[in-house]
């Protein structure tokens, strides 16, 4: 009968992604079903975003949510491993399509949870497989909105503990996002949850304060069209004093 049971569960869960066959490769739903037979997740659900790097769906495990990020196969393998060639956690990384994809999914996972040791908000990182990550859900029945969508009412409040959680990425966490915009922010009831770590580099990789400057002249830029009264160069100068 326990055997019997195995069985059936077995079924219901391969038949929940039968809907996905034409979304995702064969390779893929079988990372999805084996996921979700472990009890990471019971059910994918909608979309939250899309893109040519990564798909992102809510998925339920019980009455809860928790974010699926599925990393495209088909996404651009070369400029991925041309970002991460330089950088000494990843030496001897082999030029192969999915051991590419595979690891700048592990990436991303790493450089979440050295930004949650250093008390940055970011999305707690759950677990990591093949080319998806499972992470927290953040928002309230509804996933939260990203910057651009959802701007702050209190844009020099945000703006601050912002840059304060920027500043902890480089002391603390020792990376530098390198790719941080108002579309990879997400307003969380007013407070930041900086998101899309994949790009995020070690502070030992070549022209890193480069990469520092061009996040935070961005963020700068973004902050002042809502009426905070920064300069990016006085900013800059300013950040870097402290560091």
């Amino acid at each position: 009968m326990e055997k019997g049971q195995r069985y059936q569960k077995h079924v219901s869960a391969k038949e929940r992604f039968q809907a996905y066959e034409n979304v995702f490769d064969e390779s893929t739903l079988r990372a999805l079903f084996k996921l979700s037979s472990q009890g990471y997740f019971d059910e994918l659900q909608g979309a939250i975003k899309t893109g040519k790097e990564a798909n992102v769906f809510t998925a339920l495990k019980g009455d809860d949510k928790i974010v699926v990020k599925i990393y495209r196969k088909s996404a651009n393998f070369k400029k991925m491993f041309e970002y991460m060639a330089p950088d000494p956690r990843f030496s001897g990384l082999k030029r192969n399509t999915t051991n590419i994809i595979y690891t700048w999914a592990k990436k991303e996972y790493r450089n979440l949870l050295r930004a949650r040791s250093a008390g940055v908000k970011v999305p707690k990182p759950i677990a990591v497989y093949k080319n998806i990550l499972l992470m927290e859900f953040i928002g309230d029945g509804e996933p939260a909105q990203q910057l651009n969508k959802d701007k702050p009412s209190n844009p020099k409040k945000f703006y601050e503990t912002l840059i304060k959680d920027i500043e902890k990425l480089y002391n603390e966490a020792r990376i530098v996002h390198a790719d941080i915009s108002e579309f990879n922010i997400l307003n969380d009831d007013e407070k930041p949850v900086i998101i899309d770590l994949s790009h995020a580099v070690d502070l030992k990789y070549p022209n890193v304060k480069r990469l520092l400057e061009r996040d935070i002249r961005i963020i700068v830029k973004f902050f002042r069209k809502l009426g905070v009264k920064i300069d990016e160069d006085t900013e800059w100068e300013k950040w870097t004093d402290k560091n």
